[in-house]
């Protein structure tokens, strides 16, 4: 990644978490919805919690070894040893087709490698569907390795894997 790529990408802290919770909640279909204690625990517990200007995107994740009880999460832990989950990713309507998201994978990739991972997973809803993200994750060479009914069948998700 170049280094003016990176040099938009920021920490999430107190700061602005408010704005990152109302980017999260207004996504909540997507995502789920989140309260600010649930947020601010959530990233005191991520491998990666990562945003880019007040709001306009964020990225959060956690690795194996995290506290955490989302079944999509428990689904990859009971099948991966080692991994870095992607628990939500979001870019602000008005920041799309900038590349942001791209931009913070790429991030996240070096940081999942540094850090000694080979594995980065996440979900995608398939029920409501996401084309948008379904597509952006398969560019990014994301594989399906799995499907799942969650929230007693509320939503149905397809599980994604990608090398790094």
């Amino acid at each position: 990644m170049d280094e003016s790529a990176a040099s938009v990408i920021q920490a999430v802290d107190a700061a602005s978490q408010a704005a990152i919770l109302r980017l999260n909640n207004d996504h909540a279909q997507e995502l789920s919805l989140l309260s600010a204690e649930q947020l601010a625990g959530s990233i005191d517990r991520a491998f990666y919690a990562r945003r880019v200007g007040e709001a306009d995107a964020f990225l959060l994740t956690f690795d194996q070894d995290a506290d955490y009880g989302s079944p999509n999460f428990l689904w990859f832990r009971e099948r991966y040893q080692r991994f870095v989950y992607v628990d939500r990713i979001v870019v602000a309507p008005d920041a799309r087709g900038r590349g942001l998201a791209r931009v913070m994978y790429q991030d996240l990739f070096e940081r999942a490698r540094e850090a000694g991972h080979t594995t980065i997973c996440c979900e995608v809803n398939a029920e409501p569907p996401n084309p948008a993200s379904d597509a952006f994750h398969e560019a990014l060479g994301f594989k399906a390795v799995g499907e799942a009914a969650i929230h007693g069948g509320a939503k149905i998700v397809r599980y994604f894997a990608r090398t790094i």
